[in-house]
């Protein structure tokens, strides 16, 4: 009994060892089946959100063209002007640079922060590559002013946190202390306002047109509910592109609903649906439609078909059996979907761009001018970044959401 006892103890303890071998060398394989994965994952995804925000904070122009100033100008206190060290640091640094494109990005990130730094600049590097150990002040009066050597200290760090406060319309005083820019200066804040409120208003468009047509398409069965399905399916097919130019097709005067509501009667002229804020909600409400009737379908059909006339056995009128049984039980779809929409509006450029005028540019269209027109790669990752921090904030709340809720006994 003892012996059988022992040997059963020893193979229990054998085919532990066993199964622990076999997950160590199931391991390293599970990890090379996923590498491929991993590697896109991190190429194409962590990496530009990894550049975005470095981008964002970073801004190694002075260091970069002017390393000896930027480390001498640490010490100084920001009274009269630096040291003789200091300027002759600098002087140092432009003799010793020779890439004219890199001094024109040093000249317009310190005429950005003091104007005249861009004439200021050209005259002194032309004196200063002829006579190396000229006096600066004798070059130019403005050297001997503090606002231009204040300039050079305050962008020789290599990291700022100017480009996402001025994404936010805010500045950093003389003083340090974080204050408003100028009126007129900037309309990011305004931008991402109007982003917020049209892609407010299109998300509402997109309930009240789409929580009665997935009630409708729920409530039906057969080829009625696969014919309205494939209306709400079929935009997801055609191109973003070619969906908008429909739309700027048919919005114009001379297009198919000014042309309906005139030969009816109920206009005598056309309507201005095109380039103004009306366009853009419109075909925004359209292509984001499906992300709002979806989830809500999808919702309603575990809802069961006689719980409406449930309640109006029990004497419910049909408005307050919609209000107190159907609608609550399908506000988890309804919040998914809004936040679908929200989420996706906020980051629209072709729609706005091509249907919208002027004044109804949202927040893409301005990274995209920073980043293609004027080269402030700096400024459109800070602008994106507020746009991606925005959008993770929702999607969590959208996945937080979306969860099954935990069955309790």
């Amino acid at each position: 009994m003892d012996a059988r006892r022992e040997g059963g103890g020893q193979l229990r303890r054998g085919g532990r060892l066993g199964h622990r071998a076999m997950n160590r060398l199931s391991r390293p394989r599970a990890f090379l089946l996923m590498s491929p994965l991993l590697l896109f994952l991190g190429l194409f995804f962590v990496w530009p959100l990894v550049s975005v925000i470095w981008q964002a904070v970073s801004d190694p122009a002075i260091s970069r063209v002017l390393p000896r100033t930027a480390a001498e100008i640490g010490g100084w206190g920001g009274e009269g002007v630096p040291s003789d060290e200091v300027q002759a640091a600098f002087r140092e640094d432009i003799v010793a640079n020779t890439d004219d494109m890199a001094m024109g990005d040093v000249t317009r990130r310190l005429n950005s922060s003091q104007s005249g730094f861009r004439s200021l600049m050209g005259k002194t590097v032309r004196e200063v590559r002829e006579t190396p150990d000229i006096a600066l002040i004798e070059i130019d009066d403005r050297w001997g002013e503090t606002a231009f050597w204040k300039a050079i200290q305050d962008n020789a760090s290599p990291y700022t946190d100017a480009f996402l406060l001025s994404a936010l319309d805010l500045q950093r005083a003389g003083s340090g202390e974080i204050e408003a820019m100028p009126a007129g200066s900037s309309a990011n804040r305004t931008i991402i306002l109007r982003t917020l409120w049209i892609s407010a208003i299109v998300t509402l468009c997109c309930l009240l047109i789409g929580l009665p047509y997935a009630m409708i398409a729920a409530s039906v069965t057969g080829w009625k509910r696969a014919v309205m399905i494939a209306a709400v399916l079929l935009p997801l097919w055609t191109s973003l592109l070619v969906r908008t130019a429909a739309w700027m097709i048919i919005l114009q005067e001379s297009g198919i609903i000014n042309q309906v509501l005139m030969g009816i009667g109920i206009i005598s002229d056309p309507l201005v649906l095109i380039y103004n804020r009306a366009g853009v909600v419109i075909a925004m409400t359209h292509v984001l439609l499906p992300f709002m009737v979806l989830p809500i379908y999808s919702v309603l059909l575990t809802v069961p078909g006689n719980l409406m006339s449930a309640a109006a056995s029990l004497g419910a009128h049909p408005v307050r059996a919609f209000l107190r049984v159907l609608l609550p039980l399908s506000l988890r779809g309804m919040i998914s979907g809004m936040l679908l929409v929200f989420m996706s509006s906020i980051g629209y450029y072709i729609t706005p761009a091509l249907v919208g005028g002027a004044s109804d540019q949202m927040i893409s269209s301005v990274i995209a001018f920073y980043a293609t027109q004027s080269a402030n790669w700096s400024m459109a990752a800070a602008l994106g970044l507020i746009l991606l921090v925005l959008t993770l904030l929702l999607y969590a709340l959208y996945n937080r959401l979306s969860r099954d809720p935990v069955p309790t006994r």
